[in-house]
């Protein structure tokens, strides 16, 4: 069930959950005042790296006219763009490289490829849902709308497809992230002429992706474009499956918890760290897996700061997890696959009512007595 009282969740008293958040806030200030050269080269060098492995995948599928080049092309594209939006893209969208003051590589000029624009992903990812993290009825990214992920969210029939509905906001996850932010912008106008500017935005951001990956790029292939068109496609679609993967795992998974809207009432700062913390999750990894999902392995950290830089949060996270075993706090975190199983036995379990099959045939109208249990 939702959490509606995060102290009495954590047991902890208000003066221990004040100190809770000043130790947190005593680790952002460290960080904050060590960030410098190293951290502006790591940037620079991420991005230098991503757009050489760009171009190096677009000459290996151009150059070979064999398979393996073709897949070998293909996988390269698919994680220059995986880095390019998530440890380029999300990171720099969250304003974790602002104070570098490089117009380039700033939240208000960084355009992502992604179907999306960034400017509607920032409003309703960096806002709506990092504000309000896992808040039932506020945070929109509880379930993106389309899926049921607590018991405390009313069962509806439709909900009986969501583990359908879940494949296929896996395999087109951009497009999924594009509408979803699209609605929260135009929820946010108060004009129809700002509802229509939010419209045309999107629209030609979409006319921007398509022209590039399946027109332009094509073209440029001569008579290798359909080799150039299938790899953008499938570059796409592997992109989109670990963007998904990621986020999943770091926001559904046993442990991460779910709060109703009484937790907003009166919520001190120290509270809103509690509810972050408790309401994301880790997947354990190594630099290289770390590197590739933008180190959003380290959920938690980056929920409690989202824009500090990534490449600090792995330093962070060893701080923030004896934070939490001194308080005695709940610190979520383990394998991926675990973490990611987790999360589909979720959305299976609660695309039933909770009285299960039972329920499912009395809406139907079947005498209940009827039902075998499964």
């Amino acid at each position: 069930m939702a959490i509606s009282d995060i102290a009495a969740y954590a047991q902890l008293s208000p003066t221990e959950i004040e100190a809770f958040g000043a130790e947190l806030d005593t680790i952002r200030s460290d960080i904050e005042e060590t960030l410098g050269e190293r951290d502006a080269a790591y940037i620079r060098r991420t991005i230098l790296f991503q757009r050489t492995l760009d171009v190096v995948a677009r000459l290996v599928l151009a150059g070979t006219k064999s398979k393996t080049g073709w897949v070998v092309g293909t996988a390269a594209l698919a994680y220059a763009k995986s880095v390019e939006n998530m440890e380029i893209g999300h990171n720099v969208g969250h304003g974790q490289w602002d104070w570098m003051n490089d117009p380039e590589i700033h939240s208000t000029t960084w355009e992502w490829d992604m179907v999306g624009p960034s400017a509607q992903w920032r409003y309703s990812h960096n806002y709506h849902h990092h504000v309000f993290s896992n808040v039932i009825g506020v945070d929109d990214d509880l379930g993106f709308g389309i899926l049921r992920m607590t018991r405390d969210q009313q069962w509806e029939p439709q909900h009986l497809v969501q583990p359908l509905r879940n494949m296929l906001l896996a395999l087109v996850f951009e497009w999924g992230i594009a509408l979803h932010d699209f609605y929260s912008a135009r929820d946010r106008a108060d004009t129809e002429e700002g509802k229509n500017a939010a419209r045309r935005t999107l629209r030609a951001k979409i006319g921007r992706q398509l022209a590039k990956d399946y027109v332009i790029l094509p073209a440029l292939s001569g008579r290798r474009w359909r080799r150039t068109l299938v790899a953008n496609l499938t570059a796409n679609l592997l992109r989109n499956l670990w963007a998904y993967v990621v986020i999943f795992c770091g926001h559904f998974p046993d442990g991460a918890e779910k709060f109703t809207p009484d937790t907003l009432q009166q919520e001190t700062k120290a509270e809103w760290y509690l509810r972050q913390m408790v309401g994301a999750a880790n997947f354990k990894a190594g630099p290289i897996l770390a590197f590739s999902s933008g180190n959003l392995c380290y959920q938690i950290e980056h929920h409690l700061f989202p824009d500090l830089p990534s490449n600090r949060l792995a330093q962070i996270s060893e701080r923030v997890s004896a934070l939490c075993e001194k308080y005695g706090v709940p610190y979520t975190s383990g394998p991926l696959p675990r973490q990611y199983l987790q999360t589909v036995r979720i959305i299976f379990k609660l695309a039933l009512p909770d009285s299960g099959w039972r329920g499912v045939f009395a809406r139907a109208g079947a005498p209940c007595g009827a039902v075998r249990s499964p």
